[in-house]
C-alpha cells in the first residue's frame, strides 16, 4: 500500500472516529448540562497529548508557550469552537449541524484578508459567498424556527478558523505540545470554571456517552496524526467531508433526523463552497501545511 493510500485511509478513519464522537453528544440529548460535558472531553483528550508530544519536548510546553498573546486568544477560540459544538449537535440533526460547522474554510478565507492581509482573488470571493448563501437557504430567517443550536453550528466555524489563522500567524514558531494542548487547557479552564452552578452526578449511561464523545474524538486526533506523517496534508484535508456521509447515515439510523429539500440545497451549496475554498487555499497559501498542530 502506498503511503498516499495509506494516509487517506488514515483520514477516512479519523474522520468516521470524530462523527461517531458527535454522535455520542447527539445521543445524551442534553441530559448532561453543557459545560460538564465539555470537561469531560477535555479532560479524556488529556489521553493524546503522550502521543501527540515530540521526542525532546518538555511537558512545560503546555503552559510555557513562545506567543503568550497568541496562546491565550487560541486557549479562548478552542474552548468556544468545542462549545459551539456541543450546541449544535445537541440541538440540530447531524447533517444541519456539520453543514454550519463546515462553514469554516469560508470564514478562514475572511479571517485571512483582515488579519494576515492576504490577497484573496475572484474565485475564492465567490466560494465565500456561495457559501453564505447557502447558509441562507439552511436558515430561511423568518421562514423556519431557529434555534440556539444554528448559531452554535456558526459560532463553532467561526472559532475555528480563528485557531486555524492563529496557528498560521505563529507558523513554525511554536511546539507541536504547545499547539495541541492549548485548546485542551482552554476547555478545561472555561468548563471547569463554568460548570459548577449545574453540576451533577452522571448515571452510568450518560458517563458511557460522554467518554464514547471524549475517547473517540482521542482517537480521531491519534489517527489523523498518523494520517498527516503518511501522506501530504492536502491529500488527508479533503477526507473530512466525508463526516458528512456518516452525519446522514446516523442521523437516519439513530435519530431518525428530517431534514426537508430546502436545507439539502443550502447543505450542498455550503460543502461546495467549502470543499473548493480548502483546495484553493491550499493550492494559493498551503494554509494546511502551516497548520503544525499534526505535523512532524
Amino acid at each position: 500500500m502506498t503511503n498516499t493510500r495509506r494516509g487517506v485511509l488514515l483520514g477516512l478513519a479519523a474522520y468516521a472516529s470524530f462523527s461517531f464522537s458527535d454522535a455520542f453528544i447527539k445521543l445524551l440529548e442534553g441530559q448532561l448540562p453543557t459545560f460538564q460535558l465539555m470537561f469531560m472531553g477535555a479532560a479524556l483528550s488529556l489521553l493524546a497529548l503522550p502521543v501527540v508530544k515530540q521526542p525532546g519536548e518538555r511537558w512545560r510546553y503546555l503552559v510555557q508557550p513562545r506567543h503568550r498573546g497568541i496562546y491565550l486568544l487560541r486557549m479562548l477560540a478552542g474552548a468556544i469552537n468545542n462549545l459551539g459544538a456541543i450546541v449544535a449537535f445537541t440541538h440540530l440533526p447531524m447533517a444541519e449541524a456539520f453543514a454550519l460547522i463546515f462553514l469554516m474554510p469560508i470564514f478562514v478565507t475572511l479571517l485571512s484578508v483582515l488579519v494576515l492581509g492576504e490577497h484573496v482573488g475572484w474565485r475564492r470571493w465567490s466560494a465565500v459567498i456561495a457559501g453564505f448563501i447557502g447558509v441562507l437557504v439552511v436558515l430561511r430567517p423568518g421562514f423556519r424556527e431557529l434555534n440556539i443550536g444554528h448559531l452554535g453550528g456558526i459560532v463553532c466555524g467561526l472559532a475555528g478558523a480563528c485557531n486555524v489563522v492563529l496557528m498560521r500567524k505563529v507558523g513554525d514558531g511554536e511546539h507541536r505540545l504547545t499547539l495541541f494542548g492549548t485548546t485542551i487547557i482552554g476547555n478545561l479552564l472555561m468548563a471547569g470554571v463554568l460548570m459548577w452552578p449545574e453540576l451533577q452526578a452522571p448515571t452510568m449511561t450518560q458517563w458511557s456517552y460522554a467518554a464514547g464523545f471524549g475517547l473517540l474524538s482521542v482517537l480521531g486526533v491519534i489517527l489523523l496524526m498518523y494520517a498527516t506523517l503518511a501522506t501530504a496534508v492536502n491529500h488527508v484535508a479533503p477526507t473530512q467531508y466525508t463526516q458528512m456521509l456518516w452525519a446522514v447515515w446516523l442521523g437516519w439510523w439513530w435519530f431518525d433526523d428530517q431534514v426537508d429539500a430546502m436545507t439539502w440545497l443550502g447543505i450542498v451549496i455550503i460543502l461546495a463552497a467549502g470543499l473548493f475554498t480548502v483546495l484553493r487555499e491550499e493550492r494559493v497559501t498551503g494554509w494546511w501545511h502551516k497548520m503544525r498542530m499534526l505535523l512532524p
